[in-house]
């Protein structure tokens, strides 16, 4: 009974049917009435007031010039990945020139549904399943495309045509939501993936970062110890430079070189007496017990250390003539006889 509805011939549309002619007619607005005289067409009667002759003319079609709306019946179609599909749509038409859709073909409806069917078939198996669902909007204007180029003759002019539904096989449609999953479930995949990457990175730009920041405080904390560490170089360097000359200036004065004397030996003494204290195994002069001699061989070191000091010292400003030892000799007799 489908096959037979689509087959079988639309009705024509007759907004106000043929009225009879009594002479006087009054066209309604966008209507085009068209008369015949005696067999042959004589003219279109526009909208608003008009004579005829009874009898000789007769009102033979009646074109409405409104916008027309069709339903273009559910049709099987192919596409190019062999899918078959069942898709129906709506057909939006003008009358432009009445006597041309009156003269130029039998039922202008039905010629149009038909010419959008077979389009519709035949642009349906240039594309695939998939392109069908996004070319919708250019398949439209493809049917419109081939519908303007046949209808023209007609007087019929096709304003737009819209896909509605598109029906797709069970089995079809379940094998689309499964690749709609999977695709999502890809789409899923890679931007965890690509999250997981940004996240590695920004812990390696931090890693990067603490390091360089670590690298910067060390170098910092180097520099800062080193110039420490000079700081208390100089410091100590010009502390010691102030003893030597203090040192100097104490020894410059009078009886300074038998101070000098009588401390380097007593330094030597506690030297001897500190000996056999941090190990066992000691390698002694001859005369050890002979602390005269021992304290003479110190003075000698001293004396000869001292001696160009000396010479310039005496050179510069003239001293007494007078024994510089005197003192530290009797010095060291009374330790000698003390410690005997």
């Amino acid at each position: 009974l489908k096959h037979a509805a689509r087959l079988a011939p639309a009705p024509c549309r007759w907004n106000s049917g043929l009225p009879m002619n009594i002479g006087v007619l009054f066209v309604p607005q966008q209507e085009a009435w068209v008369v015949e005289r005696m067999g042959k067409f004589h003219r279109i009667l526009e909208p608003g007031l008009n004579f005829l002759i009874p009898l000789l003319d007769r009102i033979r079609y009646v074109q409405s010039l409104k916008e027309i709306v069709i339903n273009v019946p559910e049709q099987s179609a192919v596409t190019l990945d062999n899918v078959t599909l069942q898709i129906d749509g709506v057909l939006y038409l003008r009358v432009m020139d009445p006597y041309k859709a009156s003269y130029g073909v039998e039922d202008p409806e039905y010629a149009v549904t038909q010419l959008a069917q077979t389009t519709m078939r035949s642009e349906l198996g240039k594309l695939s399943l998939d392109r069908v669902f996004r070319e919708r909007e250019s398949l439209n204007a493809s049917i419109v495309d081939a519908i303007n180029q046949a209808s023209d003759c007609w007087g019929i002019r096709c304003l737009r045509y819209e896909i509605k539904d598109i029906h797709v096989p069970p089995r079809v449609k379940e094998s689309m939501q499964m690749q709609v999953e999977a695709e999502r479930r890809k789409r899923a995949t890679v931007l965890e993936s690509e999250g997981t990457r940004e996240s590695a990175i920004n812990v390696a730009e931090g890693q990067k970062q603490a390091q360089i920041l670590a690298s910067e405080a060390e170098k910092a904390e180097q520099i800062n110890k080193a110039a420490g560490e000079a700081n208390a170089m100089l410091v100590k360097a010009r502390a010691k430079a102030e003893a030597i000359q203090l040192l100097a200036a104490a020894l410059s004065q009078q009886h300074g070189s038998a101070a000098a004397s009588l401390s380097v030996a007593e330094q030597y003494v506690n030297a001897f007496s500190k000996i056999a204290k941090d190990s066992n195994t000691l390698l002694l002069p001859a005369n050890t017990g002979d602390v005269t001699n021992m304290v003479a061989q110190a003075l000698g070191i001293y004396t000869t250390l001292t001696k160009p000091q000396a010479v310039k010292t005496q050179d510069e400003t003239p001293l007494a003539h007078e024994d510089p030892h005197p003192a530290a000799t009797e010095m060291l007799k009374a330790e000698q006889s003390s410690s005997s």
